[in-house]
């Protein structure tokens, strides 16, 4: 067995990320005292399309962009800072999250000049939206299992099929849609292709799928001889896999893979740990937050450099998920008879630990399950 050595270097300090981190912190001051940006029991994960508009004004969407397609040319680390901070605060970032955090980069790598010339400016200033068309039903985490087929005609290709637990279709403008164009082959990865969707397209449906607070976030997305374009095709037809695999870097090695229940353990800080004093348990917990942050900015510092960092993501995005779903669990007995004996009395620590403990199971699937992520691991250091 073959294996690879995991690589996270450190990420020297530097002045201008330092200052950069500043100005992100004033611009959230600016959106609170405007009402742009209001403190939510969510935190980011809330699709806001003006706060959107306003960060693409501000230069902090597809910053590390050609700026002949709308982009500013800054570097994957001040993109990870300005990510951070973002995420940090709670900032209402759900509505262009995707389009920014992986469409945009796919398009950049495997697009048509058409392509990007189309979209990548409108995702830039905050105004295009996209979701995420894997997951099928029957298939968990094995996208080589898709049942979703393209079937070439002409002027472009036939799509029937269904998509599952696509988070937030219904509020968003585009899919990239990963498709089976040709048989299996021997591995299983032969034969699929990504294409852009308009989700206005005759034919789709998106169908609500309620989560366990009873909320609207996931769906099923069905296609019925919905027709696609030959120029919405991106890249090469059966090199799906290969995009494929390259977009979820994106989506496993960011801030938004450990910072999901952060703002609830920021609340406890303000509400009960100032009062009560802090437990070893929150220690720990600080400790893990510093060292995925480290983690996550050496990735950052890789994507710079070219290096597409697959394990590492796996392995930030294995241990990240992890942590999100310790801080509700462990907030949540370290306040079981004190804190919560005043439910009644307004607080954000209530609400958003109450939010977080119901959302908690999700996070550790999204962007690919632990058995899955532990697997590629598993591969690259030569144990399987």
């Amino acid at each position: 067995m073959s294996s690879q050595p995991i690589r996270f270097a450190v990420t020297p300090p530097d002045p201008s990320i330092a200052s950069l981190r500043n100005d992100v912190r004033e611009f959230l001051q600016q959106a609170r005292a405007q009402g742009i940006h209001r403190t939510s029991t969510h935190g980011w994960a809330v699709p806001d399309a003006s706060f959107s508009e306003a960060l693409g004004a501000r230069g902090w969407l597809g910053m590390t962009w050609p700026k002949r397609y709308g982009g500013h040319e800054r570097t994957a680390l001040e993109r990870h800072v300005v990510t951070e901070e973002l995420l940090a605060a709670g900032a209402p970032v759900r509505a262009h999250w995707v389009a920014d955090r992986q469409s945009g980069p796919l398009l950049l790598r495997f697009g048509t000049e058409y392509q990007r010339e189309t979209f990548l400016p409108e995702m830039a200033r905050g105004k295009l939206y996209f979701c995420i068309g894997m997951s099928e039903a029957d298939s968990g985490s094995d996208l080589a299992s898709i049942r979703t087929k393209a079937e070439k005609v002409d002027g472009g290709w036939l799509v029937n099929g269904a998509k599952i637990w696509t988070s937030n279709a219904h509020r968003v403008h585009m899919m990239i849609l990963f498709a089976r164009t040709g048989p299996r082959g021997e591995s299983r990865r032969e034969g699929v292709s990504q294409f852009l969707v308009d989700l206005k397209t005759p034919g789709i449906t998106i169908r609500p799928i309620l989560n366990l607070a009873g909320e609207h976030d996931f769906n099923e997305v069905v296609f019925s001889d919905v027709f696609v374009p030959d120029a919405m095709v991106i890249g090469t037809i059966g090199n799906g896999w290969q995009q494929v695999t390259s977009e979820l870097a994106y989506e496993r090695s960011g801030p938004d893979r450990w910072l999901s229940s952060f703002h609830v353990l920021k609340a406890y800080r303000k509400e009960v740990g100032r009062q009560q004093g802090d437990s070893p348990s929150i220690g720990r917990l600080v400790s893990k937050l510093w060292t995925l942050h480290q983690m996550s900015m050496s990735i950052a510092s890789m994507m710079e450099k070219g290096i597409t960092p697959s394990v590492e993501a796996a392995l930030v995005k294995d241990r990240g998920t992890q942590f999100e779903r310790e801080i509700p669990e462990i907030l949540r007995m370290l306040t079981t008879d004190s804190t919560r004996a005043d439910a009644d009395v307004p607080s954000i620590f209530n609400d958003s630990l109450e939010y977080s403990l119901l959302h908690a199971p999700s996070y550790t699937i999204r962007g690919g399950t632990k058995e899955i992520l532990r697997g590629i691991i598993a591969k690259s250091l030569g144990l399987r």
